[in-house]
C-alpha cells in the first residue's frame, strides 16, 4: 500500500562520464572513433563475404553474422552515449530504458551462442576435416545462426519481463552511461528477488553452456593438433582470432552479468562496460589480422 502511494518513475537520469570539459571531449572522441571504425569494418566484412564466392564457407558465414551482430551491439548504447556529452539533461524514459536493456542483453546472449557455433565449426574443420563439407552443410549453418539469434532474444525477453514488472519510485539516477542490469535493479523500490533469481539462472544457462561447448571444442582441437606433424599444426592458426574474441568477451561478460547481486562498485562497472563496448572493435581487428 505504501508503494502504491509513491510516485512511479517515468524516466531515469544517466550519470554518464562526469568530469571537466577536456576529459569529456577526449572520451567523446575516443568513443566516436571506436564506433565509426567498428561499424565501417563490420560493414566491409559483411559486403566482402556476401560478394565473394570463395568466401561462401561456414567460417565466413558465421563471421558475417558476428559482424552484423556487433554492429548493432555497439549501436544500442554508443549513439545515446555520444549524444549525452552534449545534452544538458541526460535522461532516458522508462520505456526506452527497457528497450535499450532488452536489445543489449539479447545481442550479448546471441553472441554467446554464436561464438559456441563458431567453435564447433573450427572443431569439425580440424578434427573431422574429411566430413567437414557434409557436417557443416548450408542447412546446419543456417539453423545454428538462426538458433543463436532466437535463443539470445528469447532469453532477453524473459529477463526484461521480470525487470519491467518491478516498481521504481525513486531515486531515478543511474550511475552508468546506459541502462545496465545491476544499476537498474538497484533502483527498484519493491522486492526484486524473483527478478534477480531469473536473471542469475538465465545468465548461468546462456553463459556456461556455450562456454562449455567452446572449451570442449578447443580441447579436442588442441588434442588433435598436438598429434599432427609439425608442418600441419598451422591449422590451429585459423582459431587464433576466434580465441581472442572469446577471451575478451567472456572475461568482461562473466564479471559483469553472471552475478545475482547488484554490484556496488559502479565505477568498476563502467570500466568493464567500456571494454565490452570496445570489444567489437578489437574482435574485428583480430579477425582482419
Amino acid at each position: 500500500m505504501e508503494v502504491e502511494n509513491q510516485t512511479q518513475v517515468t524516466k531515469f537520469i544517466l550519470v554518464g562520464f562526469p568530469g571537466n570539459w577536456g576529459m569529456r571531449v577526449a572520451v567523446f572522441l575516443m568513443f566516436l572513433m571506436a564506433y565509426t571504425l567498428t561499424v565501417a569494418e563490420n560493414v566491409v566484412i559483411i559486403l566482402l563475404v556476401q560478394q565473394n564466392q570463395p568466401l561462401h564457407k561456414p567460417m565466413y558465414f558465421f563471421l558475417a553474422n558476428l559482424s552484423f551482430l556487433e554492429t548493432w551491439y555497439i549501436s544500442v548504447t554508443v549513439p545515446k552515449l555520444l549524444f549525452s556529452f552534449w545534452s544538458v539533461s541526460n535522461s532516458i524514459s522508462f520505456t526506452h530504458c527497457m528497450i535499450q536493456l532488452y536489445f543489449f542483453i539479447a545481442l550479448m546472449c546471441t553472441e554467446c551462442v554464436l561464438l559456441a557455433a563458431m567453435a564447433y565449426d573450427r572443431y569439425v574443420a580440424i578434427c573431422r576435416p574429411f566430413h567437414y563439407p557434409t557436417i557443416m552443410s548450408h542447412g546446419l549453418c543456417f539453423h545454428l545462426a538462426l538458433g543463436s539469434w532466437a535463443i539470445g532474444f528469447g532469453i532477453s525477453l524473459a529477463k526484461i519481463y521480470f525487470i519491467s514488472r518491478l516498481s521504481f519510485c525513486g531515486p531515478n539516477v543511474i550511475n552508468h552511461f546506459f541502462c545496465a542490469i545491476s544499476p537498474v535493479l538497484n533502483l527498484s523500490c519493491t522486492d526484486m528477488s524473483v527478478a534477480e533469481l531469473v536473471d542469475f539462472i538465465l545468465a548461468l544457462v546462456i553463459f556456461l553452456l556455450p562456454l562449455s561447448i567452446t572449451v570442449l571444442s578447443y580441447g579436442c582441437i588442441l588434442a588433435t593438433v598436438l598429434h599432427m606433424p609439425s608442418r600441419e599444426q598451422k591449422a590451429f592458426s585459423t582459431c587464433a582470432s576466434h580465441l581472442v574474441v572469446v577471451t575478451i568477451f567472456y572475461s568482461a561478460t562473466i564479471f559483469m552479468y553472471a552475478r545475482p547481486r547488484a554490484i556496488h562498485a559502479f565505477n568498476m562497472n563502467k570500466v568493464i562496460s567500456n571494454s565490452m563496448l570496445l570489444s567489437p572493435l578489437l574482435s574485428t581487428l583480430s579477425f582482419i589480422a
